[in-house]
């Protein structure tokens, strides 16, 4: 099974969001996520639009890179500016891409909807063609 991690900057919208979308909608793939600094928790709205998706499970959770760092991953993918610009090398060689989205926090929810969408289209056929 082939492993993905989608890093952001505090773990607690647009990672997660594709942490789950991944784990969903692509077969033999194994997506975490994690931050560069650590938020506390997942964004509600974030939570909430994943629940109308029927992507959430409670295993997510927001964490830092240190709790899984010595994962072994085959794409890791920075989701915004501040983690593409920090995103630290890994112990086994690995390809890093970055796929940037818009961070919807303190938006109204129909922004967090808007950017599930836009990370479901626009990520997961990339990695879906960078894993096969």
């Amino acid at each position: 099974m082939k492993k993905v991690l989608i890093l952001c900057t505090k773990n607690s919208c647009r990672s997660i969001v594709a942490e789950a979308l991944i784990n969903k909608y692509l077969n033999n793939m194994r997506a975490y996520s994690a931050g560069i600094e650590i938020a506390g928790e997942i964004d509600p709205y974030a939570k909430q639009a994943l629940e109308n998706e029927e992507a959430w499970s409670d295993e997510y959770y927001s964490k830092t890179l240190d709790k899984i760092i010595d994962t072994e991953f085959d794409l890791v993918i920075t989701v915004c500016g501040d983690a593409e610009e920090k995103c630290p090398a890994f112990p086994k060689k690995v390809e890093v891409i970055h796929i940037g989205f818009e961070n919807p926090e303190g938006e109204a929810f129909e922004a967090y909807e808007q950017s599930l969408q836009e990370i479901k289209e626009k990520l997961l056929p990339i990695v879906r063609k960078k894993m096969s």
